[in-house]
């Protein structure tokens, strides 16, 4: 993925046809080591495609992914009832802590 997010940065700067040392430029640049092998293979799946197709072929990809929805309204409320005990244990430690068995004497009184 960084190798290619790396070639589409390069592309949106102007570059039409980016090449592996502008790739391998790019990533050592935030202090990634560029390997070869992933380089060619970037340019071998990437091969006769434009940059317009790559980002709709992602479009239509991501399209299928789920986000959010029914399944993170029901992780949030869980999270919420989850929460909601934690705090009624920890109210009754403190009234636990609160109660008189030190025999009547307090350490203010």
């Amino acid at each position: 993925m960084k190798y290619l997010a790396a070639y589409l940065l390069i592309a949106q700067g102007g570059v039409e046809a980016p090449s592996a040392t502008e790739i391998k430029a790019v990533l050592e640049s935030v202090g990634i080591e560029a390997e070869d092998a992933k380089i060619d293979a970037l340019f071998a799946a990437l091969e006769g495609k434009s940059i317009n197709e790559l980002i709709a072929e992602g479009q239509t990809k991501l399209a299928s992914v789920p986000a959010g929805g029914a399944a993170a309204a029901a992780g949030s409320s869980g999270a919420a009832a989850a929460s909601e005990e934690a705090a009624a244990e920890e109210k009754e430690e403190e009234a636990k802590e609160e109660s008189d068995d030190d025999m009547g004497f307090g350490l203010f009184d």
